[in-house]
């Protein structure tokens, strides 16, 4: 028996459809272009006919760039694993749908050089337009798209230097949005956590956002860098205090020495044994939130300790004022009310999973969480969140690149949409 495998049946060509329809190859490509109104219905039933027994499959692209136009377009995602990426996603497909347009999807798994990459092979493929949601790709990478090149939109972040239309959260207003939450229910001690921001617009409006609520509440805090958090400021309205906290999840040294300063904290707002920190010491660079001044410690700061009395030898749970430089006893001060604020939903999941880790399955009565970003884990667990509404962002993202791609010439727009609070048990205890 021979086992030479059978060669795979050859894809018909407009040539065999004409043959087999009895007409040449420009009435077959008129009949494929909907130019009915010049072939008879004699004519166009025979081409059909020849379509159908040939099993006939026009190349899409061959016809496409022979008009100059494909329908292509290419979306560079920063990373597919985040659900914010999928559920933007899901609102293109959509709208590519509803457009005709067939989305190339480019994922760059949070690597500069994969994003650079994939944009110069969406533009050898002659794309009619980008949408980009990258992490660090920068005006240079892109100059072949956006202003006079390809049309291009962007997610989520702007990039310096490059003119393009933009559509995403309104970041501002829903670090406000959150931080104003935690105050009016009465946290006094609220923690930023973010992903490194020096090069992701999003990220630098939401922190800045943050610090600018605290220090227009006269509220002071601290601003930390690579996963280094500082000591606490206190004063203004109700002593609340207000900190950056960064997380570089890519590393994991990093995120641990993070962690372990936000341990302490929550240990030293608790009263435990954990929380032994010199009197009147803070760590790391610390950035008060309401001057912008780096320093070692903000005016009035309180750091909670259990010393050791010398003469005793008893454990002895105080706080120490260091405006005043007196001791005041757990029994007659006010417990800090911790809450952490999470930028986005990879950060939140990061804290969520160390603090159960730590403090077991009740660790939210110890301190409170709340999300940018409304992942489906969130509910389960009761954490407050403010939802991005995903799917209006990627469908409009679709309709100003097809707006674009169809000639509109308007000066870049920024398309900034709402956040909706989504109040859980995390915050409202």
């Amino acid at each position: 028996m021979s086992t030479t495998p059978l060669a795979a049946a050859r894809r018909a060509t407009i040539t065999d459809v004409a043959r087999e329809a009895g007409t040449g190859k420009t009435s077959i490509s008129r009949y494929l272009n909907g130019e009915m109104s010049v072939l008879s219905p004699e004519l166009r039933a025979r081409i059909e006919a020849a379509i159908e027994r040939l099993d006939y499959q026009p190349n899409q692209m061959a016809r496409g760039l022979k008009r100059g136009r494909n329908r292509l377009i290419g979306m560079l995602l920063a990373d597919l694993t985040n659900p914010y990426s999928v559920e933007v996603l899901q609102g293109v497909e959509a709208a590519c749908h509803a457009l005709g347009l067939m989305p190339l999807i480019c994922h760059a798994a949070n690597e500069v050089e994969m994003e650079r990459r994939y944009l110069q092979l969406l533009t050898t493929y002659r794309v009619e337009g980008v949408i980009v949601n990258a992490l660090g790709v920068r005006e240079e990478t892109l100059r072949p798209v956006g202003g006079g090149g390809i049309p291009a939109v962007l997610v989520d972040r702007s990039v310096e230097g490059l003119v393009a239309d933009m559509v995403g959260l309104d970041n501002r207003a829903a670090a406000e949005l959150g931080t104003r939450h935690l105050l009016d229910n009465g946290f006094d001690d609220i923690w930023f956590a973010v992903q490194p921001f020096e090069q992701v617009s999003s990220r630098q409006l939401r922190e800045a956002a943050f610090r600018e609520v605290m220090s227009g509440e006269g509220l002071e805090g601290s601003k930390a860098h690579e996963g280094r958090a500082g000591g606490k400021g206190e004063g203004g309205k109700g002593g609340a205090r207000g900190h950056t906290l960064v997380l570089n999840l890519a590393e994991p040294a990093a995120v641990e020495c993070a962690l372990a300063e936000l341990d302490r904290a929550i240990d030293a707002a608790a009263g435990t044994d954990d929380a032994a920190v010199p009197a009147g010491h803070s760590t790391g660079n610390a950035r008060d939130s309401a001057t912008g001044d780096a320093g070692d410690k903000a005016a009035g700061t309180t750091i909670s300790s259990n010393a050791v009395d010398s003469t005793a030898g008893k454990a002895t749970d105080h706080t120490v004022d260091s405006a005043t430089g007196k001791t005041v006893s757990s029994a007659t001060r006010k417990p800090s009310r911790i809450a952490l604020f999470a930028a986005n939903a990879p950060v939140a999941l990061c804290l969520a999973l160390h603090l159960k880790t730590r403090y077991g399955a009740d660790w939210q009565a110890r301190v409170a969480l709340l999300s940018i970003d409304d992942p489906e884990w969130a509910e389960l667990t009761g954490i407050t969140t403010i939802r991005q509404p995903t799917y209006e962002i990627g469908y409009r993202a679709v309709e100003f690149l097809h707006e674009r791609i169809e000639g509109v010439q308007t000066t870049a727009r920024d398309c900034l949409l709402p956040g909706e609070l989504i109040v859980r048990a995390s915050t409202s205890r």
